[in-house]
């Protein structure tokens, strides 16, 4: 975990909700996709984790939904306020287990932490297809920036006004190696019993400290409870027993 003070290049809205920040500052703690960052907001006790989007050569994007009162503060920031952020958090994606044909799922807001995750995939040579979920088509972000890596994009509207009709376990493929998956639990609940691969999930999870202080998050595991921002927010399919 480090502590560093970043400068905002870019805050700029992809939908009527969903923003993306980028950042220049000190990223050399961040060293796998999946991890997350936790902003210092004036006014606010809390900081506000929120899941690395893409990380290269000093710059940190972040895409964030607005939901309460601090991801409504970072909508209104400008180009060259500073915020105050611990980067590092969190234990990120293991790529090793991938296989050929790794699968990634993402719902919602889900979606960013997978984005650097295909980009070191497709880099390591892998054929990498992507399921994005959303309720509707203007709720839709990043499907042009998978395309862009060379990624198999296949996008799931719960409403059925754009692509697959459904949820992402209504669009899995037949032939996948393992899979990674970020989203709401219902859905990470609902990848856990469709796929027939291993593979490993993030949990979103309303935090309190951010880096394991206070058991605020957890998980239910084999081994016992498991803190999502400290062991987590990535666990592996087998290790997970979901409260009934």
């Amino acid at each position: 975990m480090k502590q560093s003070i970043f400068e905002i290049i870019e805050n700029t809205a992809l939908t009527s909700n969903v923003y993306r920040m980028r950042l220049a500052g000190d990223t050399s703690a961040i060293t796998a996709p999946g991890q997350f960052v936790n902003i210092k907001l004036d006014g606010k006790f809390l900081r506000r984790p929120i899941s690395v989007c893409d990380c290269k050569d000093g710059v940190l994007t972040l895409v964030y939904k607005v939901v309460g009162a601090g991801t409504a503060q970072m909508a209104e920031m400008h180009v060259a306020e500073e915020l105050d952020i611990l980067t590092g958090l969190g234990n990120g994606y293991d790529l090793t287990t991938a296989g050929e044909r790794p699968l990634l799922l993402g719902g919602g807001v889900g979606v960013p932490p997978l984005y650097m995750l295909a980009k070191e995939l497709i880099a390591a040579g892998k054929d990498v297809t992507v399921i994005l979920g959303f309720n509707k088509q203007d709720e839709i972000f990043y499907e042009m920036e998978f395309r862009a890596l060379g990624a198999n994009v296949i996008v799931a509207t719960a409403d059925g006004s754009y692509g697959v009709k459904g949820f992402v376990t209504d669009a899995l493929p037949a032939d996948y190696t393992y899979f990674y998956t970020c989203g709401p639990e219902p859905m990470l609940k609902a990848v856990w019993r469709a796929t027939n691969t291993s593979g490993q999930m993030s949990f979103e999870e309303r935090m309190g400290c951010g880096f394991g202080a206070c058991m605020g998050c957890s998980c239910k595991t084999l081994t016992g409870y498991k803190r999502i921002c400290r062991e987590g927010p990535v666990m592996r399919k087998e290790e997970i027993l979901w409260e009934k």
